[in-house]
């Protein structure tokens, strides 16, 4: 355990002092990531596909602020779906409109998860999102995790009914405008995601500012069980056809990873817990103070103190130095004794 504490010292460490070039290098690979994952599930215009034109978007995405990088991909997205039909590329340009005011009016400082929810569906580990944005984020979170699981349907839908737009004739702009946007409006999977996702999130940060012992670890746990319990009830009601074994795969994984963020940024130790208690002149004050579980680094400095061999001959010389200089003050101090008897005399 110590082992690890001095591990997560020492990346806040490096952090804090490299942050300045570890940031963008992180803004670079996620943008990357995404515009990456974004040509390969659509890939319907071939000259946004390319390596290069990733690298230098991703590049730009670096050094700007994390909201452009939504932007970026909401507008690789629609130039893919324009190559795919410009009404489906209508309809996800509303839906996109529609989301970025949510996202902008109320959860600005989220951008992240906007982009990380799509991304870890895609990565098969959908129920990280809402683990960890009840532990390091507020209720408001809910809308960037919405916005980022409309997302994910939206492109899903689109990918699986491609052969559909194909197939539909190219005067009826209506019938594919309506059968996106019923396609939305009908998916009943999403919108089992979107309320236990939103649940998820309400329990782990309810619980979580609880003033028990071991809250986080319980905050997880029950927020990860009550996840699986609205999935699995959803699934009965709507008859979703979700995988329970691979949800609760899915599951088990996802609570693994945010046990481990949550040992980065919550970890104290129970066993010295205190309670204070004290007044002024208008409250009594009942505080419980639990004290975190912070190992300093300790740097070792080794000092090699190396005596040098004396040579011989330069001992002798330096001692018959020093007993002439002890004669000749002798010498000197017998003539004032003497010349000052004289005087007296």
């Amino acid at each position: 355990m110590k082992t690890l504490l001095v591990i997560r010292e020492q990346l806040k460490g490096i952090y804090s002092k490299y942050d300045i070039y570890i940031t963008p290098v992180l803004k670079f690979l996620m943008t990357m990531l995404t515009l990456s994952l974004i040509n390969s599930k659509l890939g319907y215009m071939a000259r946004i596909d390319k390596g290069i034109i990733v690298l230098v978007a991703s590049l730009v995405c670096s050094i700007l602020p994390s909201n452009i990088i939504i932007l970026v991909a909401a507008l690789f997205i629609l130039l893919h779906l324009y190559a795919l039909a410009i009404e489906v590329a209508a309809v996800a340009l509303v839906v996109f409109l529609l989301l970025f005011l949510l996202y902008f009016r109320f959860s600005p400082k989220d951008s992240l998860v906007v982009l990380l929810t799509p991304l870890c569906f895609g990565l098969q580990i959908p129920y990280v999102i809402p683990l960890s944005m009840g532990i390091i984020g507020t209720p408001m979170s809910v809308i960037s995790v919405a916005c980022g699981v409309i997302v994910h349907y939206l492109l899903t839908f689109i990918t699986d009914n491609v052969q559909a737009f194909d197939a539909m004739d190219t005067d009826s702009e209506l019938q594919k405008f309506r059968y996106v946007i019923d396609g939305i409006l009908d998916n009943k999977a999403m919108m089992i995601v979107i309320a236990s996702f939103t649940i998820c999130i309400l329990v782990v940060y309810m619980i979580k500012r609880l003033s028990v012992d071991y809250s986080w670890t319980i905050a997880v746990v029950a927020g990860a069980l009550a996840n699986i319990v609205i999935l699995l009830v959803g699934d009965l009601a709507l008859d979703t056809n979700i995988s329970i074994g691979l949800m609760l795969l899915q599951s088990v994984f996802s609570l693994c990873l945010v046990t481990i963020l949550q040992f980065m940024v919550f970890n104290v130790d129970y066993t010295r817990t205190e309670m204070v208690q004290f007044e002024d002149d208008e409250y009594y004050y009942y505080v419980k103070a639990v004290p975190k579980n912070i190992v300093s680094k300790t740097d070792k400095t080794i000092k090699r103190i190396n005596t040098p061999k004396r040579n011989p001959v330069s001992t002798d010389k330096e001692q018959v130095h020093r007993e002439a200089v002890k004669a000749g003050t002798d010498a000197i101090r017998n003539a004032e004794k003497r010349s000052l008897e004289f005087t007296e005399i």
